[in-house]
């Protein structure tokens, strides 16, 4: 069984990728590939969160291992995926906005698995793919097994993992916000949400 339902996401130490070893079986092979491409240690200085559906286990055939990071300087953090990953299949490096945030990005494959390096000059605790993958983990917590299988109907359906959340928990407007307005929301809110929706989860 996956780790979050036994642990109270609350309590789910992100940085710690131990806790993919008691996961599903892609949990187990993404821990193998992360482990060795040595990233933990590659990425210590830039305080690395994997985000994501792998960690939460509502993952589809395909889905990548995102790797958020903090770095005071996006041109150096560039330089460093560059020097440190280029040679990996398929490696692409680019720059853009996030949040209205410059921010460096490096995709590449290891292992079968997508892996996405995302880095800008914001603590990774506060960056938005950390704050929904905590608020989506609890969630998942507070809800049926169900809903982990329509989250992975929907994302195969082409829906991307927030607005897969909008639907399967009747969010209104824009998902990518609503999930970081609930993010600062107590767990009643949460569950009161859940319960609203029910219905709509059931059919």
């Amino acid at each position: 069984m996956l780790k979050l339902k036994k642990t109270p996401p609350w309590q789910q130490d992100w940085k710690d990728l131990t806790y993919l070893l008691d996961g599903t079986a892609t949990q187990q092979a993404a821990y193998s590939a992360l482990d060795s491409l040595q990233m933990a240690s590659l990425l210590q200085r830039f305080d690395p969160i994997l985000v994501g559906t792998i960690p939460l286990d509502i993952d589809i055939p395909g889905s990548d291992l995102d790797i958020v990071c903090c770095t005071a300087n996006v041109d150096d953090f560039a330089q460093f995926l560059f020097e440190t990953f280029s040679h990996y299949q398929n490696f692409e490096l680019r720059r853009k906005r996030v949040g209205g945030v410059e921010s460096a990005i490096a995709t590449f494959t290891h292992q079968d698995f997508p892996i996405e390096l995302f880095g800008q000059p914001r603590p990774t605790l506060s960056q938005a793919a950390v704050r929904h993958l905590d608020v989506e983990a609890r969630l998942l917590h507070y809800s049926s097994e169900k809903v982990r299988q329509q989250m992975r109907q929907l994302k195969s359906q082409g829906f991307k993992t927030e607005p897969a959340f909008a639907i399967a928990f009747s969010l209104i407007g824009d998902s990518y916000q609503a999930l970081l307005d609930l993010s600062d929301q107590p767990d009643e809110v949460l569950i009161s949400i859940i319960s609203a929706s029910k219905l709509n989860m059931e059919n």
